[in-house]
């Protein structure tokens, strides 16, 4: 098992359930798989030090966990099929 740092944005315009339940489906994806969710830091909305997509803004969310190596593909494969996530970035510790 490694750990794991995900950092990932949320488009700014999506409600406050839509942003918990893309949460909530990545931390569900990481515990299925047998490893666990040690740390979730929502930063909020913070500005894009460029603009992406036309937007400025998006919403910070960063996960620290623990998981076999297959883990991390899966979430991201996840992510980018998401319509409401921009960008995201999984770094092992």
């Amino acid at each position: 098992m490694n750990k794991y740092e995900l950092l990932f944005i949320i488009k700014n315009d999506v409600s406050d359930e839509n942003k918990q339940a893309i949460i909530d489906r990545i931390s569900t994806i990481i515990t299925s798989q047998e490893g666990t969710v040690d740390s979730v830091d929502k930063w909020g909305t913070r500005k894009y030090a460029y603009p992406i997509d036309f937007k400025t803004e998006g919403y910070y969310v960063l996960i620290n966990f623990t998981a076999v190596p297959s883990v991390p593909a899966e979430i991201e494969r996840l992510i980018r099929i998401t319509d409401d996530t921009v960008r995201c970035m999984i770094v092992r510790k």
